[in-house]
């Protein structure tokens, strides 16, 4: 049984190429890659507060977002957004980092917390938190007061190699989220990104 189809992709990131490289700009990292996969090319759209693309994905007309407001005001372009093309929260998937997932991991979401990511804060306040999400594993600094320095450092080499990967693989699976086989793309990437983790640490080992 297939499920909602998606209709927009929001990438979070902050603005600018001071945070480009950054490990908090993971949703814009997949967000450019899936418009390069479709060759697309974003434009400014100021009644949007973003840089908005439009692609399609096996039939299915997808928007692509990216919020140029900072992190912590991602909902005003998410409901912009939205609002003008009247589409429901449940056909939204976000993309972004998460601090709570091991580097280079990758797992889709329906629903939930904001687990304190102040990107998705402002967009529960905005649309509220009924949208599917992408979260892209960047690590934990192992303490919370790390938190802000971490996310807003560039990842060293090895961990950017794995958090590219785990955005290939989520482009692989891409086509079955937005035709709505959310479980089946979820299944696949789940499996795919622990086969990568063992993968990682058997070559740590070495």
């Amino acid at each position: 049984m297939t499920e909602t189809v998606i209709q927009l992709i929001i990438g979070l990131g902050n603005p600018g190429e001071k945070y480009s490289k950054t490990r908090h700009n993971a949703g814009f990292w997949f967000i450019d890659a899936l418009a390069e996969k479709y060759s697309a090319s974003f434009k400014t759209e100021t009644k949007f507060s973003g840089e908005v693309a439009k692609v399609n994905i096996d039939g299915q007309p997808v928007w692509l977002l990216k919020p140029t407001t900072f992190m912590n005001r991602s909902g005003l372009a998410a409901h912009q957004i939205t609002q003008f093309y009247k589409i429901p929260t449940e056909n939204v998937l976000v993309a972004y980092d998460e601090l709570d997932l091991p580097v280079g991991t990758a797992r889709l979401k329906k629903s939930g917390g904001h687990g304190g990511h102040n990107g998705l804060r402002d967009i529960h306040a905005q649309i509220s938190k009924e949208y599917y999400r992408l979260r892209l594993g960047i690590g934990h600094p192992g303490n919370s007061k790390k938190v802000a320095n971490y996310v807003l450092a560039r990842p060293s080499q090895n961990d950017e190699i794995d958090i590219i990967n785990a955005i290939d693989r989520s482009l692989g699976v891409i086509s079955q989220v937005v035709n709505g086989d959310f479980q089946k793309a979820m299944n696949s990437l789940h499996t795919e990104s622990v086969a990568s983790a063992k993968t990682n640490t058997k070559n740590t080992d070495l």
